[in-house]
């Protein structure tokens, strides 16, 4: 330990157990972290939908195809690029299906999220572009708690360091045979560190924030549309993860130049995403309101808007005199389910930048 780390005392400690016992059940902090990720996702995403015109509740029935699509093509991709954890000498195959021990790979688990995300759309008829653009913040926020999983886990470590914000690495013990090393169902009964290493949950978890953060700002500023919000936190989150990966000492498969498969991924996934931001701008302004509802369906007003249209009505000004200004800091006066801009598809409105 440095002189740092004993002055301050600020070196981060590993939770002593990530599962409890509540009689038979084994309660997970892995399961609850994702779970709760998978939650504030949904309900942000609502709101944000909500607030661009659509339909409420609209994201809840799409959850209900895209989070198991997700979650078994975060299991696949995990398996396939750590095979040698089930396919190697004295390892188990079934355990393949014990996902509540961790192991999701963020890539398999957006591309299947997005093939259940689609199905859904097609189902209702709405373009999943605008529905990936609601959605994206809250998808790298739940990425960021994901993390939190790892933490108590005790995995997915980087290298020793000697920073005073530096992780300690306890051995953790089979609770029914102290005397017997245990893995993620493992207590520790000595807290003295084996390691101090990179919190690279904490980084992940730090960036995923600030992600989120460039993101909704961005929405707002350049009234993203069309899927670029969410390209643009694809982009911004392997950015980080490119670097992340490189403090990790865990096994990884390593198909070329010793470099981990996942700092592959993510530079093939950051190029793409850079490259669908640029050409979907000539996509035009964000999607119309009335694009937003489904087939048959009158689209709601955005909800900023339909707020002063009540104010309005109220005082008996009428649905234009209110005036005031959206979410995302465009003046909008119009009536929901009209182009947002008078002036054409390829003039902004007064105040938007794109």
């Amino acid at each position: 330990m440095t002189y740092a780390a004993q002055l301050f005392h600020t070196n981060i400690p590993s939770p002593v157990r990530g599962v409890w016992e509540i009689g038979p059940v084994p309660i997970r902090a892995y399961a609850l972290c994702i779970i709760a990720g998978i939650v504030i996702a949904i309900l942000w995403g609502e709101r944000r939908w909500a607030a661009r015109g659509g339909e409420r509740g609209l994201i809840t029935d799409i959850a209900v195809f895209a989070v198991p699509f997700g979650l078994v093509g975060g299991r696949l991709y995990h398996v396939m690029t750590d095979w040698q954890r089930y396919f190697g000498a004295g390892n188990d195959p079934l355990d393949i299906v014990r996902i509540w021990d961790g192991g999701l790979g963020i890539w398999g688990a957006i591309t299947l999220g997005a093939v259940g995300a689609w199905i859904a759309c097609r189902r209702r008829g709405i373009p999943l572009p605008a529905v990936a653009d609601a959605v994206a913040p809250g998808i790298v926020v739940a990425q960021g708690i994901g993390r939190l999983g790892n933490y108590f886990n005790q995995e997915l470590y980087g290298k020793e360091t000697s920073l005073p914000w530096g992780l300690e690495i306890y051995q953790r013990v089979d609770p029914d045979n102290p005397s017997r090393p245990a893995g993620v169902d493992g207590v520790a009964v000595d807290t003295t560190p084996l390691a101090v290493v990179h919190p690279t949950f904490l980084y992940e978890l730090l960036w995923c924030l600030g992600v989120a953060v460039l993101v909704v700002w961005a929405d707002r500023r350049f009234r993203l549309g069309h899927g670029r919000a969410f390209a643009l936190y694809v982009a911004g989150y392997t950015a980080g993860r490119f670097w992340i990966e490189l403090l990790r000492v865990d096994e990884a498969w390593r198909p070329v130049l010793d470099v981990r498969i996942n700092v592959w991924t993510a530079t093939a996934v950051f190029l793409g995403a850079v490259l669908y931001m640029i050409l979907a701008r000539g996509r035009g302004p964000r999607e119309d309101p009335a694009l937003l509802a489904p087939a048959g369906i009158p689209a709601a007003a955005p909800a900023d808007t339909a707020a002063q249209d009540a104010a309005a009505a109220e005082t008996g000004t009428g649905a234009g005199a209110a005036g005031g200004e959206e979410q995302d800091g465009s003046a909008r006066g119009e009536p929901a389910g009209e182009p947002e801009s008078a002036s054409g598809p390829d003039e902004p409105a007064p105040g938007d930048q794109r």
